[in-house]
C-alpha cells in the first residue's frame, strides 16, 4: 500500500507487507515471528497506547529488556505517532526520575521486577500510566496488548514530527534528549540500506541492545526495510554469537564484540563462511583489532561513524578500500567539514572539530534552547564535538572528542595518537590516554593500560613512544588496570579514569 504519511512505520510496512510470511525475528529459544505477526502485534500495542490516551507527539518512556515484544512496542509507538524514548536498563531510579521529569511522558514502561520501585517515582513525575513489559508473550503488558483488537491505523505525521527522543549517555553533565524526526530516521535508514548493499535473503545477527541508536535504529531499521530475518539475541555472548554466525550474512557490533570473538582461540574463517559483511561502530575500532580480524578471518570489518544526534554520518565503502583507523566518507546527501573554533573550514589533513549537515541531523535538544544555540551554526551545521581529520579524497578519521583534548604546557595533545602507539606494543591489550591536573603544565598526560598477561616495562613503552612521537606528547605516568571502564555501548569512560587517577597523579607530580 502506498504511503500517505511521512510516518516511518508506513515506510517499513511498504517494504515488508509483500513479504508478510517471511520470518522477521528468531528468538534465542528458537521461537519465530513472521513479518505479518509483527505487523499485527505492533497494531495491538498501538491500540493499547491509544486506549491509554496517547496522542501524536506524546512521549512514551521505555526501560525494558530486549525482546520481540519490546521491538513491537517501539513499532506501535511509531504507528500511534508517539515519541519513543528508550532508556538504558542500567540507569538507576534516581536517573530514571530525571528522565521522567524531563520528558513528561504519557506512559512509562519498565521491567516487571522494577515496577514496584519505579511506579512511585513515575507517580511523583506525574506519569499517568506505568506498564510492566517482560520478555514473555503471556505476561504483563505483552499479554494486555494481545487482549486488544489490532488498530492498523498509522498516524498521519509531518516529516519533521518527532519519532523518538534519545538521551545522550550523560557521561559529563546533564543528559540531553536528542529529538529525532521521522524524516531523520527514514533518510538514514534508506541511505544505509543502499550503501551497505542489503540483498534479498540477508540475515542479520542482532546481538546489540535496543535502547541505543546502534541496535534500535541502525540494525533494526535496515533489516525492516529489507524484510530480513533477524536472529534476535538478548545480549552478546561470544560462543553463542559464534555458533549463530553460521546462519547469518551480516553482523553489526561494537569493537568489544570483535575483541571477544578474537579471544576465542580457534575462531576463524570457518565461523564466518556465510557472512558477507561485518560492521563496527559506537566506539573506535583500533587498527590493530581490524588487522587481527582480517588476519584470522580474511574479512575486513567495515567501520562507520555516527552519533545519537545524527544517526550514521560516514561509512567506509562496501566496495573499495576499508582503511583501518578511518570511518570513511560522508553518507549520500550528508555534508561533513572539519572546522576550527570559529567555524571556518580547516585545510585538508589538519585536525579540527567535525561538523555535519543533512537530512539525518536531529531537530535539536529537548527543552534546551540555549544548548541548541551553542551547538548549531547559522547555516544548520551541527558541531559534533568530535575531533577529526579529512584527507583530499574526503575520507574522515576521528582523532577523539574535543573535551578529551589535552593541553599541556600550551601544546595540543590528541589522546588517540598516543593510544595507537601504545596499543601496538606487544603485551598491551588496550590503552586509554587522559589529561589530569598538573601543577606546572596545566594538564599532564596519563596512560591507563590493560595487559595481555603481565604489565610491560615502562622502558619498553617509552622506547615505542620515542620512536613515534614528539617528547611533549609522551605520558608522564603509566597506570596498569584490570579493565578500562566502559559504558553500555563499549565506549571508554575517560571521565572515570580522570577521577580515579587525578589525586595520585597530583601527589606524584608535586615532587617533580
Amino acid at each position: 500500500m502506498p504511503r500517505v504519511t511521512a510516518n516511518l512505520y508506513a515506510l517499513f510496512a511498504e517494504r515488508f507487507r509483500p513479504r508478510a510470511e517471511r520470518t522477521c525475528f528468531v528468538a534465542a529459544d528458537g521461537a519465530t515471528w513472521t513479518y505479518g505477526d509483527v505487523d499485527e502485534l505492533s497494531a495491538r500495542f498501538a491500540a493499547m497506547l491509544r486506549a491509554a490516551g496517547v496522542a501524536p507527539g506524546d512521549r512514551v518512556v521505555v526501560q525494558v529488556d530486549k525482546s520481540v515484544g519490546a521491538a513491537a512496542l517501539y513499532l506501535g509507538c511509531l504507528r500511534a505517532g508517539a515519541a519513543y524514548t528508550p532508556l538504558n536498563t542500567a540507569y538507576t531510579p534516581d536517573e530514571v526520575a530525571y528522565f521522567l521529569g524531563d520528558a513528561e511522558p504519557k506512559v512509562f514502561v519498565c521491567r516487571p521486577q522494577d515496577r514496584g520501585g519505579l511506579a512511585p517515582i513515575a507517580e511523583t513525575a506525574g506519569v499517568a500510566d506505568v506498564w510492566a513489559l517482560g520478555i514473555q508473550p503471556g505476561a504483563d503488558a505483552w499479554a494486555d496488548a494481545l487482549g486488544h483488537a489490532p488498530d492498523h491505523a498509522v498516524a498521519a505525521v509531518a516529516s519533521d514530527d518527532l519519532a523518538a527522543i534519545c538521551y545522550t549517555s550523560g557521561t559529563t553533565g546533564r543528559s540531553k534528549g536528542a529529538m529525532l524526526s521521522h524524516a531523520n530516521l527514514s533518510s538514514n535508514a534508506l541511505a544505509l540500506h543502499n550503501i551497505w548493499g542489503f540483498e534479498d535473503g540477508d540475515v542479520l545477527l542482532h546481538a546489540l541492545p535496543i535502547f541505543h541508536v546502534h541496535g534500535l535504529f541502525v540494525a533494526l531499521h535496515t533489516a525492516l526495510l529489507n524484510a530480513s530475518t533477524m536472529i534476535f539475541l538478548p545480549s552478546f555472548d561470544a560462543r553463542d554469537v559464534r555458533k549463530r554466525l553460521r546462519e547469518a550474512t551480516i553482523l553489526m557490533g561494537v569493537p568489544t564484540y570483535y575483541a571477544r570473538l578474537l579471544a576465542e582461540p580457534d575462531f576463524g574463517a570457518d565461523d564466518c563462511a556465510g557472512v558477507r559483511l561485518f560492521i563496527s561502530g559506537s566506539a573506535p575500532l583500533t587498527a590493530q583489532a581490524s588487522d587481527a580480524f582480517f588476519a584470522r578471518t580474511g574479512q575486513r570489518i567495515l567501520e562507520r561513524y555516527g552519533m545519537t544526534e545524527a544517526g550514521m554520518i560516514t561509512s567506509n565503502p562496501l566496495d573499495g578500500d576499508r582503511v583501518a583507523g578511518t570511518v570513511g566518507f560522508a553518507l549520500p546527501e550528508v555534508e561533513v567539514r572539519v572546522c576550527g573554533d570559529d567555524g571556518a573550514e580547516r585545510p585538508r589533513g589538519d585536525v579540527g572539530v567535525l561538523e555535519v549537515k543533512g537530512p539525518n541531523v536531529f531537530q535539536g535538544y529537548w527543552r534546551m534552547p540555549e544548548k541548541n544555540a551553542e551547538d548549531f551554526r547559522a547555516d544548520g551545521g551541527f558541531i559534533t564535538g568530535d575531533l577529526a581529520t579529512m584527507d583530499e579524497s574526503g575520507r574522515v578519521a576521528i582523532v577523539g572528542r574535543a573535551k578529551d583534548l589535552i593541553i599541556a604546557g600550551g601544546y595540543n595533545i590528541y589522546p588517540k595518537e598516543i593510544e595507537a602507539v601504545l596499543d601496538a606494543v606487544p603485551g598491551v591489550r588496550e590503552s586509554a590516554v587522559v589529561g589530569v591536573p598538573h601543577p606546572d603544565m596545566g594538564e599532564g598526560v596519563l596512560a591507563a593500560l590493560v595487559a595481555d598477561a603481565a604489565p610491560v616495562a615502562d622502558a619498553d613503552l617509552q622506547a615505542a613512544l620515542d620512536a613515534k612521537l614528539a617528547r611533549f606528547k609522551h605520558p608522564r605516568r603509566f597506570a596498569w588496570v584490570d579493565a578500562l571502564p566502559r559504558n553500555a555501548m563499549g565506549k571508554v569512560q575517560k571521565n572515570a579514569l580522570r577521577e580515579r587517577f587525578k589525586a595520585a597523579y597530583a601527589a606524584a607530580s608535586a615532587g617533580e
